[in-house]
């Protein structure tokens, strides 16, 4: 059986990212590893982890929730209340849409999607639950 390992994420400033994640997610160094002039920093909150490398060039900044092209779209955090999340976050809460709520769907569910210090979309949502009977995954119908 597998588990989810991390996230790798390339930063235009490795200390303003790792600031960004500790100050408002909760996340603490775990390990640092030297590579000469640079280094890797892995961030964890929990059983999750945050690998941070220095970012070259500067890259693509995504949509409003993040790019549309096949790929990572977002990072995406549950909080107890997105409206408190925000205010902590003062500044630092580049929201780039919402907040909206998606009472449609789930009752209660509200997401705010904000940019990080490098650009990356962050989803920060509250009262997301699973749903009791997901339709199943379709049929492969490859020819093999």
């Amino acid at each position: 059986m597998s588990r989810f390992a991390h996230v790798a994420l390339n930063c235009r400033a490795m200390a303003a990212t790792e600031r960004y994640y500790s100050r408002h997610f909760g996340f603490r160094r775990a390990r640092v590893i030297p590579l000469g002039e640079t280094q890797i920093v892995f961030l964890r909150s929990g059983d999750m982890l945050l690998e941070l490398f220095e970012g070259e060039g500067e890259g693509a900044i995504g949509a409003a929730d993040g790019p549309h092209a096949p790929g990572v779209r977002h990072l995406a955090f549950s909080v107890e209340d997105v409206d408190a999340q925000l205010a902590a976050m003062g500044e630092e809460a580049v929201v780039t849409l919402g907040p909206l709520a998606f009472d449609d769907f789930i009752p209660g569910w509200r997401t705010v999607w904000l940019r990080d210090p490098d650009g990356t979309i962050v989803e920060v949502s509250q009262g997301y639950v699973d749903q009791a009977d997901p339709s199943p995954l379709p049929p492969d119908t490859r020819r093999a």
